[in-house]
């Protein structure tokens, strides 16, 4: 496995990182993916500040080695002061920030020696996390699932966009579950991937076992993104899809889909498993996704058909 800039900055084994999703990305799933040498995250999106501490707490214990974990922030969350005085205190290595501006937050973890990587959906934003000081980007492609980029760019488009605007590491995201994919992004011009989709389907995510088995039962096709007008996301064509897509043929304003999405719905499908009424995020590689394995394996499973693909393309 190639030991690349990402290997070297977060000192892990593999580029592979698990995104940090919410509601399935507690730390169960974070430290089994870095006790198997690639980076595990909390997504603490979906955490009151006791919860995500508790998450860290347990994270920190169940690693071996000494080897590192994140924590993703979304920077609109209200209590962030609260998130940010837990990852210091309590030492979180490496910070994974999403939706909004990294200049707020960026300085000041780097002071406290945290590594800080940012979340963007294109090359124009790309710059502004590097000129924010961010040490590395993902650059995440419509394909993802959860909140995405409205341009819809790809991710086969965005990589090469990306590595041309930026010098900072580039992690590659959205379509992604494969050792084949993975060598196809590094071709591109990325460092690393960081993968949601084939780790909300492994035994340690936190997501509820009904929507798991949705997702391994999904076909191509099956996802859609949606709520443009309000926040771009990914969602699984469920019942309530189909009322986003009607109200949003009707030309329903932000306000009325606000009104629809109303509070607790992402909880009320991933994590309590209403398939029904519940809003599920998942990217559209989960039509290739047909098991759900502990995340150890998955991360075998990648590294090695990685080093597979790289063969039959005549090294690298």
């Amino acid at each position: 496995m190639v030991q690349n800039s990402i290997c070297q900055l977060f000192g892990i084994q593999y580029p592979i990182i698990q995104a940090g999703m919410i509601w399935c990305s507690g730390w169960e799933l974070a430290s089994a993916v870095s006790n198997a040498g690639g980076l595990g995250i909390i997504g603490s999106g979906s955490m009151y500040p006791a919860i995500l501490e508790e998450h860290v707490i347990k994270c920190k214990a169940a690693i071996t080695n000494n080897r590192p974990f994140a924590v993703n922030l979304p920077l609109l969350y209200p209590d962030i002061d609260k998130h940010i005085e837990t990852i210091i205190k309590h030492q979180v290595p490496i910070v994974f920030t999403s939706a909004g501006n990294p200049k707020i937050w960026t300085q000041k973890l780097k002071d406290q020696g945290i590594k800080v990587v940012h979340v963007v959906s294109s090359a124009k934003f790309a710059a502004k996390a590097e000129a924010a000081g961010c040490d590395a980007v993902v650059a995440e492609g419509f394909e993802a699932g959860g909140h995405n980029g409205r341009e819809e760019t790809t991710t086969l488009c965005l990589i090469p966009l990306v590595r041309k605007a930026v010098k900072i590491p580039i992690i590659a995201a959205g379509g992604i579950a494969t050792g084949r994919a993975m060598l196809a992004t590094m071709v591109l011009g990325a460092d690393a991937v960081q993968i949601g989709t084939r780790f909300v389907a492994s035994l340690e995510s936190s997501g509820h076992t009904a929507f798991k088995e949705r997702l391994v039962a999904l076909k191509e096709g099956d996802t859609m993104l949606s709520l443009k007008k309000l926040v771009a996301v990914r969602l699984v064509k469920n019942e309530f899809y189909q009322q986003v897509a009607q109200a949003e043929a009707s030309g329903a304003s932000p306000t009325e889909l606000a009104t629809l999405l109303g509070r607790g719905r992402a909880k009320k499908g991933m994590f309590e498993g209403d398939l029904v009424e519940g809003e599920l995020e998942l990217g559209q590689i989960a039509a290739l996704i047909d098991h759900i394995k502990p995340a150890a394996q998955i991360v075998a499973e990648i590294a090695a058909e990685f080093e597979t693909a790289k063969q039959e393309v005549g090294g690298w």
